[in-house]
C-alpha cells in the first residue's frame, strides 16, 4: 500500500497514519520527522538541510525531495508507506510523482480527511496548546488553503483519490479508510 493522507492541521491525519501503521506494518513518513534524521545523522543532505533551516528558511522542494526519494528506497518502504504531511505543494507532488515512476511506476493512493474549518478549529482550540491560538490556527488553515488544497484536485485528476468525511467520529473515519484499502488489497489479489 502506498497511501498518502491529505487534509488541514487537526483533521486526524496523523491518528488515522497511525491506525494504517498498525494494521499494515508499512512505515509513515513525515518530512519533519526524516529532515531531523538526515540531520541528526550529518549526512550531506541533513547538513545542507541544517544551513538552512538555522538561517530561518525553509527547505527548498528540491532538497526535501531528495530527502523523501533516499528515505522511500529504505528496506522498511518495500512493502508500501505513508506520506503525512507530504507534499503541500504543486511542485512537491510533481516531484514525487517522477520519484514515484523512477521506483517503478508505483500507484498512489490518496485520501483527503475532509473536515470544515469551524470544527477544526473548534477541535484544535480544544486541545489547549501554546499554539494553537484562535490566529495561529487561523494562519496555518489560510496557508493549508492556499498552498495544499490544490492537491486535491491535482490528486483527484491522477491518482485513486477518496474524499472521506472527517467530521464523523475517529472509529468511523477508520473504518471508512480501512472499507478502501480492502478493496484496493482484493483488486491487487485479483490481478
Amino acid at each position: 500500500m502506498h497511501i498518502m493522507l491529505l487534509g488541514a492541521p487537526g483533521v486526524g491525519k496523523g491518528t488515522q497514519a497511525q491506525f494504517i501503521v498498525d494494521r499494515y506494518q508499512v512505515p509513515q513518513i513525515s518530512t519533519g520527522d526524516i529532515l531531523r534524521a538526515e540531520v541528526a545523522a550529518g549526512s550531506d543532505l541533513g547538513r545542507q538541510a541544517k544551513t538552512v533551516m538555522d538561517r530561518g528558511e525553509l527547505v527548498s522542494d528540491d532538497l526535501i525531495l531528495q530527502i523523501v526519494e533516499k528515505r522511500l528506497h529504505e528496506p522498511d518502504c518495500a512493502g508500501g508507506f505513508i506520506l503525512d504531511g507530504f507534499p503541500r505543494t504543486i511542485p512537491q507532488a510533481e516531484g514525487l510523482s517522477l520519484i514515484l515512476k523512477r521506483m517503478g511506476d508505483i500507484e498512489l493512493h490518496v485520501f483527503e480527511i475532509d473536515v470544515p474549518d469551524e470544527e477544526i478549529l473548534r477541535r484544535l482550540m480544544a486541545r489547549g496548546r501554546a499554539d494553537d491560538r484562535k490566529e495561529t490556527i487561523l494562519n496555518r488553515l489560510e496557508i493549508y488553503h492556499t498552498s495544499t488544497a490544490p492537491l486535491i484536485e491535482y490528486y483527484m485528476a491522477r491518482n485513486h483519490f477518496n474524499r472521506i468525511d472527517g467530521y464523523q467520529p475517529i472509529e468511523a473515519v477508520a473504518e471508512e479508510i480501512e472499507g478502501v484499502l480492502q478493496t484496493l488489497a482484493a483488486r491487487q489479489v485479483n490481478s
